[in-house]
């Protein structure tokens, strides 16, 4: 983890990559739990017994969506902020799924300080580069420029 002492410090680190977080394991029953959160429950991400029949590689899939849930965590285990009052989650400019998350998969988050801007009366404005990237895989899960507000 790579901590910041102040505002200062991480807007001098605009353009570098912060670190790599550890692999997380992305499990069936990680995958079921967030498709009854979100009332997203299609065959491909549940149904274990038609995947292994109709899906290449014969497992489901997690939900591109529960990748980018993982964001905070991801960026939270590279980057500490001393003096932070709260950070807020501010949106996300771009985010693309490049390739299918299969049960059992390990998952990580690749960070980048893309920007950052203070923003009146305590607060910076970041952008975060983020690239989840799949244990062995050729391609990312996903990428995506993630805005956090901090306050100090």
């Amino acid at each position: 983890m790579r901590i910041f002492s102040d505002f200062d410090e991480i807007k001098s680190a605009v353009g570098s990559e912060i670190g790599a977080s550890d692999w997380i394991e992305i499990t069936q029953d990680r995958i079921n739990q967030f498709a009854e959160a979100t009332c997203d429950e299609q065959w491909i991400h549940v149904d274990q017994e038609r995947a292994s029949k109709e899906m290449p590689g014969g497992k489901t899939i997690a939900h591109g969506l529960l990748s980018l849930a993982l964001a905070p965590l991801f960026i939270r285990s590279v980057i500490g902020l001393k003096g932070l009052r709260n950070t807020l989650n501010y949106g996300a400019d771009r985010i693309r799924y490049l390739a299918p998350v299969p049960a059992g998969s390990k998952l990580r988050g690749r960070v980048t300080v893309a920007e950052a801007e203070d923003v009146p009366p305590n607060g910076l404005r970041v952008n975060y580069h983020l690239v989840i990237e799949i244990e062995g895989g050729k391609k990312p899960a996903c990428v995506a420029e993630l805005i956090a507000l901090h306050y100090r």
